[in-house]
């Protein structure tokens, strides 16, 4: 008896297999018009498939709950006419495999996402993204190729091979005019073109104080607003807000009318802009996309070249040089939220001297013991929990009420679909393009495993020493102490979506134990503020997110009264 069910499992257990082994599978071709001009191209070839019809599948991309399926490989040498197969084996977003797509109804639209080829001065020959414009938006990317969505029925395409054609090319984008109050500023970077092998440029929007040609002898301080790629100066508009708009729902602030209020913002700072008390400065906010994203986050670094030296050494005296400004470090300041204020705390840790004072909101983590939720030193894998039984998926992003949205695996693995070797363009991406050293194929070495998420211990020790801020800090305090006194201003909501505060915590930690000298700054965190609070408490988050071009002002006032050298030119700006 023992014998005959033994028999009956081993039958079981084969047909098993082979039902396995014979489930259809699905394949989609996408294929390069012929009528597309160009004589071979590279990058990275996506295929999207949606069942929300509300919008193009390319546009409802994202590792949140509500994000459609997307499909991702690498293509090279590809030309008008030629044919490239999805099947199986290519790897997806959220649904992994292909031919386990659900039946129903979807709207497929497939991107090649175009690479150029990079010969860099550390003798590699690398393949990149190159911004065209965009800001690193691979969904509207000037001279991406697409189609038109397509319906499919997936249940009676399964066991077939479905073709779509990609036909369609992103149009180039109309650069931002200049206007009496706005100037943009477009500069080649000899220090980037050297390190690239080909002409890279630097651009920044200006915003020029009131009566600036009526005061030829003024000259002025410089405030350098961080953040992520601006197509212009943003927050700023010179009319009221458009009486005929109509007014929105903002999801995220769960706000009526959020649109009316941005434009209301703007224009109240205007309005305070040209008050006869507010000072006058230069403000800039910095257009320097890369090939890995679109900000690249204002320091040196292995994979994407010199571009702290670029902005510091070679875009702000060009603006100062054309606009009259100050041009000396005792009257340069940095602000910024997010990406912007990690970068303003970077930059004034790596140039000490050549700026008078930082204000981080939500800054993007700066003690890697709290990279978000994982410590790069300790933890052996970034994606889930250590137990010996459960499997507990790390959060990626909550909401003030911690609700959680995203995982690091979900978030990491959706990078992974967009592009290998650090190319995705999104947020973890970057941050191994900035820290990590080169590897030998001339892309920035893993931090962990993408799939897996184990950690690479030898990249989280170079990480360690040369851009965890807090760690810098504390090792070369001796150094810098004097130079960074009274300069360094850090704000964060307690309720992060990202967990940023938890860094910040470790950063205070260290900056309130600090003596000879003490550090005599600020950190303040914001109760259950979401991300990116930035030092109000008087205001909700989503208002005050509004007003960072002037918040700053009295306490940028205040350092420059406190420490500007003898002789300095305190007085030719504050006309009225």
């Amino acid at each position: 008896m023992k014998k005959f069910l033994l028999c009956i499992a081993i039958i079981s257990t084969f047909l098993s297999c082979i039902t396995v082994s014979t489930k259809p599978k699905l394949e989609i071709v996408v294929q390069l018009s012929d009528s597309l001009t160009a004589e071979s191209l590279d990058g990275r070839l996506l295929l999207m498939l949606s069942t929300n019809t509300e919008a193009e599948p390319r546009f409802q991309i994202n590792d949140g709950l509500k994000t459609q399926l997307i499909f991702g490989k690498n293509v090279e040498n590809l030309k008008p006419g030629d044919k490239v197969t999805f099947t199986e084996n290519d790897f997806g977003f959220p649904i992994e495999n292909l031919s386990d797509v659900p039946a129903g109804t979807y709207q497929m639209q497939a991107l090649l996402h175009v690479y150029e080829t990079f010969n860099l001065s550390t003798g590699h020959t690398v393949k990149l993204p190159m911004d065209n414009g965009e800001g690193q938006q691979w969904n509207k990317s000037p001279g991406n190729i697409y189609n038109e969505p397509v319906s499919i029925d997936i249940s009676k395409v399964v066991g077939t091979t479905t073709t779509v054609t990609i036909d369609k090319v992103i149009p180039p984008i109309e650069e931002p005019k200049d206007t009496e109050w706005v100037k943009h500023i477009k500069m080649k970077s000899e220090k980037l073109s050297k390190f690239y092998g080909r002409d890279m440029y630097l651009g920044a929007h200006v915003l020029l104080p009131k009566d600036f040609d009526k005061h030829p002898e003024a000259k002025y301080p410089l405030m350098v607003f961080h953040g992520h790629f601006p197509s212009d100066f943003g927050d700023w508009r010179t009319t009221p807000p458009d009486p005929n708009l109509e007014e929105d729902y903002s999801e995220r602030f769960k706000v009526n009318g959020y649109n009316k209020m941005v434009q209301q913002e703007a224009y109240d700072f205007y309005k305070r802009w040209n008050s006869p008390d507010f000072p006058r400065m230069l403000i800039i906010e910095i257009q320097h996309p890369t090939p890995y994203y679109d900000d690249s986050y204002a320091v040196n670094s292995a994979a994407q070249g010199p571009y702290g030296d670029a902005i510091t050494y070679e875009l702000i005296p060009y603006i100062e040089k054309q606009f009259r400004g100050i041009g000396e470090g005792w009257s340069r300041f940095l602000y910024g939220g997010s990406t912007g204020g990690w970068e303003a705390l970077a930059v004034q840790v790596k140039y000490p001297n050549e700026y008078n004072g930082c204000f981080a909101a939500c800054p993007d983590p700066i003690d890697f013991r709290a990279y978000t939720l994982t410590n790069i030193y300790e933890d052996e894998n970034a994606y889930y929990y250590d137990s010996q039984f459960n499997t507990l998926e790390v959060p990626g992003r909550r909401d003030y009420l911690g609700q959680i949205s995203t995982t690091l695996r979900r978030a990491n693995h959706l990078e992974l679909v967009l592009g290998d070797k650090s190319r995705s363009g999104q947020q973890w991406d970057i941050w191994e393009a900035t820290y990590s050293p080169l590897g030998e194929d001339g892309y920035p070495q893993r931090i962990w495993d993408k799939y897996t998420g184990d950690i690479n211990k030898e990249v989280a020790m170079y990480w360690k020493e040369n851009y965890d801020l807090r760690y810098i800090l504390e090792r070369d305090w001796d150094k810098l102490g004097d130079d960074l006194k009274g300069k360094i201003h850090i704000y964060c909501g307690d309720m992060d979506n990202y967990y940023l505060n938890n860094a910040v915590y470790l950063m205070e930690d260290f900056l309130e134990s600090t003596t000879n000298p003490y550090y005599d700054g600020e950190v303040a965190y914001g109760d259950r503020a979401e991300h990116c609070w930035n030092g109000d408490p008087t205001e909700p988050n989503h208002v005050t997110r509004l007003r960072y071009n002037s918040m700053y002002v009295p306490k940028i006032l205040k350092r420059i009264e406190e420490s500007a050298p003898a002789g300095a030119d305190v007085s030719s700006w504050r006309y009225k």
